[in-house]
């Protein structure tokens, strides 16, 4: 049986990129991530009410730890039986299946969709098309909200759509990608206050646990990728990040919505939650533009860096 090279993994997560770009959403029938959701589901139902907050709180725990156990386990087997057959066989199909684990190309349609609205004066539509993008209720949200909410999302997400998906794959191949992804599924689905105060309590901590890395990370790569390929100001970016990094509630998300803020030069605002980058002017649809620019770029430099990551380990430990 083959066995892991690095050079093999590298080669794989640069065709996922390409196949990402390129290809079609596989359809849901198949799709790995809607079959996550679909066992999140079913265990929801088997839950205790939320009036049961013991029962509820272990409940969420147990499902925190079988649904992304399970998505490893897949991920385990495709290995395995991938690399029985060969390299080739690993890159080409492993490579299909770290597509789905990521959304690089769909994170700048879904925001261009919004941007494009705005500009054409389509204030409805770009309401409308933000609902791809961010869970809030969008109906009542003026231009500026809508371009902040936009932006917001762009840069939370250069997180979860692509740099934590990619750095569990190099720290643990399809079975950390897969894992990976249903954490953060599972967050987006049970772990918010409300009816999933209790249940959805550990896919919450646990989503904020993973991303303690990979969301600073990314807003160092935004740093970076923002002077280096969009010649913005590194220096306000850094500055607003440290400011505001504590405004939102989660641990992860001010990081990198903070350093777009500063790195774009506008205020991001979630109505009765925060405020990041006072002081700013706030945001109009081709702020939005930029901010896709901004998260193509953090791809582009965060792609080189677990590449050169993954050819640290090969080097070390052969």
């Amino acid at each position: 049986m083959w066995s892991g090279d690095w050079r093999v993994e590298a080669a794989t997560l640069l065709v996922a990129i390409v196949v990402d770009l390129v290809a079609r959403e596989a359809p849901a029938t198949i799709h790995p991530v809607v079959w996550m959701g679909k066992l999140i589901a079913w265990l929801e139902r088997l839950a205790p009410g939320p009036d049961r907050r013991a029962l509820s709180l272990v409940a969420g725990a147990g499902m925190a730890v079988l649904a992304p156990s399970a998505a490893a386990g897949v991920g385990w087997l495709a290995t395995s039986a991938l690399r029985q057959v060969g390299p080739v066989a690993y890159v080409l199909a492993g490579s299909v299946l770290l597509s789905t684990t990521f959304a690089v190309r769909e994170l700048a349609r879904a925001a261009s969709r919004t941007r494009s609205a705005m500009e054409s004066g389509d204030g409805e539509g770009a309401r409308r098309s933000l609902r791809s993008l961010v869970s809030r209720d969008t109906r009542a949200l003026a231009p500026p909200l809508v371009a902040m909410a936009a932006i917001e999302s762009v840069a939370e997400n250069t997180t979860d759509s692509f740099v934590g998906p990619w750095l569990a794959f190099a720290l643990f191949g399809l079975p950390g990608a897969f894992a990976y992804r249903a954490i953060n599924t599972l967050d987006s689905m049970i772990g918010y206050r409300g009816r999933y105060e209790y249940f959805g309590k550990a896919a919450a901590r646990l989503d904020d646990l993973v991303n303690l890395i990979p969301a600073r990370l990314s807003a160092l790569l935004m740093l970076v990728a923002g002077r280096l390929f969009c010649g913005f100001p590194a220096a306000r970016g850094r500055r607003i990040a440290i400011r505001d990094r504590r405004l939102t509630e989660s641990p992860n998300a001010g990081w990198t919505i903070a350093a777009a803020a500063g790195l774009l030069g506008v205020a991001l605002e979630k109505a009765g939650h925060y405020r990041i980058g006072d002081g700013l002017r706030d945001p109009v649809a081709a702020d939005i533009g930029a901010s896709v620019r901004l998260a193509n770029a953090v791809a582009t430099t965060a792609a080189a860096v677990v590449v050169a990551g993954l050819a640290l380990r090969g080097s070390v430990f052969g």
